[in-house]
């Protein structure tokens, strides 16, 4: 049964490395035709005009942190994946540290109870991994969750993973695509007792890409590539923020033949080392933006597609968590909402292509995680789809942000583009600023 059919007109639709002119009929969830011009059947047929507006599939967000359950007092489901559509970002997969932790079934499926009532957007998790739940991990259903996430590094929650043995038993055990967080605690520890000694808790901020600096985060994403390599692991290094690591990945094969892959985020792309004086606490993350040499390296890694991935390792905070001295703030910041223009914003600098915006944050998740039916302009898929006006500025203010937390590192910045609506399966889920409150959501499933 259809509950309702939407005709887009006259977009410039992007999908697949190329953009044409065109009309987009959706019946019910999916897309069912897709033409250079189709014409309204019946007087039921809710029609967008978007003349002048680009058409592009809803991003897949491999690497967010809503905070449910546990940390609600920062964020939540309902909150942030209505930050997300807001964003153009339709589906989401979301991480494992938590409180409890995701690291046993019984709290995997949790979660999903609260996303199958709560959230706006699409949605998967990972599950974590530690010292000590291979039996866990062994349950998964491939068809069912995105992945499994360890943590190499500690970052907020705590799960680091940090037993050689372990390790390479999980690597060796399991098929699920193994994502991680690189950073090497020792070279961490010992830098940070170092400025410690000299300024006390009150480190300034500029000096934390120096305390999580490119040689903790090349040591430890090294070695998990080496493991990944002797054990045939199927690796995702997330968050790339050193021009070094960019040296480790090929760009001399499809995705779909990797088995190593890797992602940047926005922040690393839009920040560097010359922000702290400005944004301090605001932009300390884990792993650290670095220097603008790092930005540079990382961007012409992008493009020629050693990095396969963009996402927001979106992580909030309060502000009052924020405003701490060095050794007390927590890492993380929002960035659902902000990630999209901010990469339009890199577009209009000549930066990058909107055909490559469109290729990392929405084929590329999809291809990588197996997401099916989803991530592509075509007919059969859900219709997950995003209009952008690129030439209708505004500016981020407290009064339009929409995480919980109630800022971003974003705040004041003015931005040319703007989604203008926001499809989550055939449903209109956003329209310039407003929410609809109904959602139409759907748990992901892979294709595996």
């Amino acid at each position: 049964m259809i509950d309702k059919t939407t005709l887009i007109k006259n977009a410039k639709i992007v999908n697949e490395g190329i953009i044409f002119e065109g009309d987009v009929l959706i019946e019910g969830e999916i897309i069912t035709k897709i033409d250079a011009s189709i014409s309204a059947k019946s007087g039921d047929v809710f029609v967008v005009d978007a003349e002048g507006k680009y058409l592009i599939p809803g991003a897949i967000d491999d690497q967010v942190h809503f905070r449910e359950p546990g940390l609600t007092h920062k964020a939540h489901i309902k909150s942030e994946s209505k930050a997300a559509i807001s964003g153009g970002i339709t589906s989401f997969i979301e991480m494992p540290n938590t409180n409890p932790q995701t690291t046993t079934i019984e709290k995997l499926n949790d979660k999903f109870n609260i996303a199958k009532k709560t959230s706006y957007a699409n949605y998967s998790f990972m599950f974590g991994g530690t010292n000590d739940n291979l039996d866990e991990i062994l349950k998964v259903d491939p068809k069912q969750v995105a992945g499994l996430k360890l943590f190499l590094g500690s970052s907020t929650g705590n799960m680091l993973v940090d037993d050689p043995e372990v390790l390479e038993k999980i690597f060796s055990s399991t098929d699920l695509v193994i994502s991680v967080h690189c950073e090497d605690e020792a070279t961490i520890k010992a830098n940070t007792e170092k400025y410690i000694k000299e300024y006390g808790d009150d480190i300034p901020m500029k000096y934390h890409h120096l305390i999580r600096s490119e040689k903790a985060c090349y040591i430890s994403s090294s070695k998990a590539i080496e493991l990944a390599k002797k054990t045939g692991a199927r690796l995702h290094v997330f968050h790339l923020s050193t021009g070094k690591e960019t040296e480790l990945f090929t760009n001399k094969i499809p995705l779909k033949d990797k088995k190593i892959t890797s992602e940047v985020c926005i922040h690393h792309l839009w920040f560097n080392d010359k922000d702290y004086d400005e944004k301090g606490s605001l932009i300390k993350w884990n792993p650290a933006v670095k220097t603008q040499k790092d930005q540079e390296q990382l961007l012409k890694a992008l493009l020629d597609d050693r990095i396969d991935v963009i996402a927001t390792d979106h992580a909030p905070h309060t502000l009052d968590e924020k405003n701490n001295v060095y050794t007390k703030a927590p890492s993380g910041g929002p960035l659902v909402q902000h990630a999209l223009p901010a990469l339009l914003e890199m577009h209009h600098k000549g930066l990058i292509s909107i055909e490559k915006i469109v290729e990392k944050m929405c084929h590329n998740p999809a291809i990588l995680f197996d997401v099916e039916k989803r991530g592509y302009i075509k007919e059969g898929y859900f219709a997950d789809l995003v209009l952008v006006d690129l030439n209708h500025p505004w500016t981020v203010t407290k009064e339009n942000i929409l995480y919980q937390c109630g800022w971003s590192p974003f705040e004041g910045t003015t931005f040319k583009s703007r989604i203008s609506h926001t499809f989550v399966n055939g449903h209109l889920a956003y329209n310039n600023f407003n929410i609809n409150e109904v959602s139409k959501a759907k748990q992901l499933t892979f294709n595996r």
